[in-house]
Parts: structure tokens; C-alpha cells; sequence
């Protein structure tokens, strides 16, 4: 069995959707002869023409404002944002209108609109390249929230997004995009799209993280174990909803709970995070949940992003004070 990118793999799972159904559209910048800016649709303008593969103009309200109309005759537009600092001219259209069309209309109004967002840091970009925005799309009630942290997962979760009557932020993890695995894309998803993934069984304490942070809590487990400690890694894969079922029962098993993204502390998901575990599972826990994040700061330039992002070391520092206790 071959092994495949990220990247390559939401390529493949895109190519599937459009083939499945003839109602799903692609837009955005660049994404048609180019390929879009990290090549994820190269080459499904060649196979499914211009009028299902569409180079929009430099505009993503006009590019969300379109896919509302299409959703509403009965289309299934997946709109790509070329990076995560360019989605904030669309966020009127995204807030008021794709999240709320189905509330708005007493449920007879579908919205079946996926918005690709490639997002987080560690590529060494320019100001506005590196962000990441989820916790504003996670407060915002009528969208789905979900981001892949390996190629099975981006292969079927976008298929499951696109299939989606909800609309659906989907967070694609850019500096993971040349990340490796092997890809059958004969056997069906184990999961839904909203589910939880144990991806490392544990015994000690929980790593809960998602998308760009789920290779660093495997690295770090791995660090872990040489001092004897098992950790269980858990990537959420869905940021709103949490399955929070999954999240429960290893904070019970394991009565210890660290969570790990790029987002900032405040107001992010850890917090989120940390307060139904201290609700739901107060008397199972020995510790207190501790979050290793990004920083309440704007992004920096990209000299300093070392600096910013949660790494190995912060990781395990992390692991160390919630195992004292």
C-alpha cells in the first residue's frame, strides 16, 4: 500500500466528492490552473472543467456570499481561503449569513458549504500566513468546526465535510500538508466526522490535541515513555462540536489531562476543554488540567515563532508539573 501526503490525500478525498456527486463545486483564488497556493486541487480544473473548478477573484466575501446562493439552489460549493489571515474579509458572510440560514429558516433551508482554511504556523511565513483563527469559527453557533491531522483523515473527513448538510469550517494543518502515511482509500472511515481518535493508548495522563499538534503529543509520548511514563494522545478532529464522550473516558482512565494547540490560551479550546473535564470528571482527576498553547499575543514574524508555538520541550514541561501532583 502506498503512502501518501496530506496534502495529496485531500486532493484525493476532493476528487472523490466531485466525482460522487455532480453538485459539488470548488472556488477560490488561484485554485484552478495553479492548483491553489499549496497545489491541494492541482489538477481537478484539467478533469471537471472550469465551471466546477472556479478561479474566483481576490475576494472572499464575494467568494462566501456566492457559495450561500449556490447552497441554497441545491449546490454543494467548497470554497478554499488561500491562507487563515485571508478568511477575516469573509467573516460577515460566514457569521451572518452561512451559519444562520438554517436557523433563520425554521430548518427549510439547507447550507451545505465547506470553507477550506489552511492554518497554524511553522512555515516561516509572512504576517497574516500563520494563524490560527478556530476559536472565533468555535464560538460561532451553526457551524461545524473540524480539522485532520493525518492523510486517512484528511482524505475522508473532507468527503464526510462535503457530504455535509452543515456548514463546515475545515482547518487544514499547512505545515503538516508533506506529512506521510499509508492510505487505502478502499476501507471505509472508522469514525464520523465529529468523533474523537485515541491514536496512542495511555495509562498516566492524556494528551488532547488536533490538528498541527498531534505529531508533537506523539513525539512527546514517545520522549515520555523513556522516563517510564505512558501517555494516551487523543486528537479531537472536531473542535465544535467536542466529542466530548471520548474526552471523558480517557480522563477517567487516565486522571490526568493536558491540552495542546497553537490557538492562544485565552478563550481557546483547552479552556473549553478544561472546564467540562473539571465538571464532568472532578472526582476522577489527580491533577489539574494544564493547556500548552500559543501565547495572548498577535502572531509573530517568523523569526520568532520558535519562540510562540507549543514545542517538545513545553510539551513535557507540561507533563512534568501535572504528573506532580
Amino acid at each position: 500500500m502506498a503512502k501518501t501526503t496530506l496534502g495529496k490525500a485531500i486532493n484525493a478525498g476532493l476528487r472523490a466528492a466531485m466525482e460522487a456527486d455532480p453538485k459539488v463545486i470548488m472556488m477560490g483564488e488561484d485554485i484552478g490552473k495553479l492548483g491553489g497556493v499549496f497545489r491541494i486541487t492541482e489538477g481537478l480544473q484539467k478533469d471537471f472543467g472550469e465551471d466546477r473548478v472556479i478561479d474566483t477573484p481576490l475576494a472572499e466575501s464575494g467568494i462566501i456570499g456566492t457559495a450561500v446562493g449556490l447552497a441554497m439552489r441545491g449546490y454543494r460549493p467548497v470554497c478554499e481561503i488561500q491562507f487563515d489571515g485571508f478568511v477575516f474579509p469573509a467573516y460577515d458572510q460566514i457569521i451572518n449569513q452561512v451559519a444562520k440560514m438554517h436557523y433563520r429558516s425554521a430548518g427549510k433551508i439547507r447550507m451545505p458549504v465547506v470553507i477550506r482554511i489552511p492554518y497554524g504556523g511553522g512555515i516561516g511565513a509572512v504576517e497574516h500566513h500563520s494563524e490560527s483563527p478556530e476559536t472565533l469559527f468555535a464560538h460561532v453557533n451553526g457551524l461545524k468546526v473540524v480539522t485532520c491531522g493525518d492523510p486517512v483523515d484528511a482524505y475522508w473527513m473532507i468527503q464526510q465535510a462535503i457530504a455535509s448538510d452543515d456548514p463546515v469550517i475545515f482547518f487544514e494543518p499547512k505545515r503538516r500538508y508533506h506529512e506521510k502515511a499509508e492510505l487505502d482509500e478502499t476501507v471505509p472511515p472508522a469514525l464520523k466526522l465529529h468523533q474523537a481518535k485515541v491514536v496512542r493508548e495511555g495509562a498516566d495522563a492524556t494528551l488532547f490535541c488536533y490538528g498541527p499538534m498531534v505529531k508533537t503529543c506523539l513525539q512527546a509520548a514517545e520522549v515520555a515513555a523513556e522516563d517510564g511514563r505512558n501517555l494516551e494522545v487523543v486528537d479531537l478532529r472536531s473542535i465544535s462540536p467536542f466529542d466530548l464522550a471520548t474526552v471523558f473516558a480517557s480522563v477517567k482512565k487516565t486522571r490526568r489531562a493536558v491540552v495542546v494547540h497553537e490557538a492562544t490560551l485565552s478563550f481557546g479550546p483547552g479552556s473549553e476543554i478544561a472546564a467540562r473535564v473539571s465538571e464532568e470528571c472532578f472526582y476522577h482527576l489527580e491533577a489539574p488540567v494544564l493547556r500548552v498553547t500559543g501565547y495572548d499575543t498577535p502572531y509573530p514574524p517568523s523569526r520568532m515563532e520558535e519562540e510562540y508555538l507549543p514545542d517538545l520541550d513545553r510539551v513535557l514541561d507540561a507533563v512534568d508539573r501535572v504528573m506532580g501532583y
